[in-house]
């Protein structure tokens, strides 16, 4: 006869070990995709960044522009007879180059892209 304290513990069946097992897959892949998605989250706000600070030099490189168009020369200006060039900065490693040309009272671009200035 049983007595009233006894019990057994337990068992884990099949049904509990998928339980259990499907339960830990849920969990990593979970944790997984929360990294994928910090991830890409942090190359948004670069990339973000990235395209501010270009289209910021070209903004200001076009402003210097309209600067010699207005016939005026902003001291960053180099001449060279018909020839202006002169840089804006981008970022850290990157500048944006801009010649120009000036020849029978026509503006002509000849360079305008960026550079990178690591050596």
């Amino acid at each position: 006869m049983k007595r009233k304290n006894d019990y057994s513990a337990p068992i884990v069946g099949g049904t509990s070990l998928i339980t259990i097992f499907a339960t830990i897959c849920l969990i990593v892949f979970t944790l997984l995709t929360l990294s994928t998605v910090v991830a890409f989250r942090n190359l948004a706000f670069a990339s973000h960044e990235a395209v501010k600070d270009h289209y910021d030099a070209d903004s200001q490189a076009e402003a210097v522009f309209a600067a010699l168009r207005r016939g005026e020369c902003p001291e960053s200006v180099k001449i060279d007879g018909d020839f202006y060039s002169y840089n804006c900065p981008i970022s850290d490693t990157q500048t944006l180059e801009v010649e120009l040309s000036f020849v029978d009272g026509r503006w002509d671009i000849i360079k305008w892209c960026a550079v990178s200035t690591n050596n």
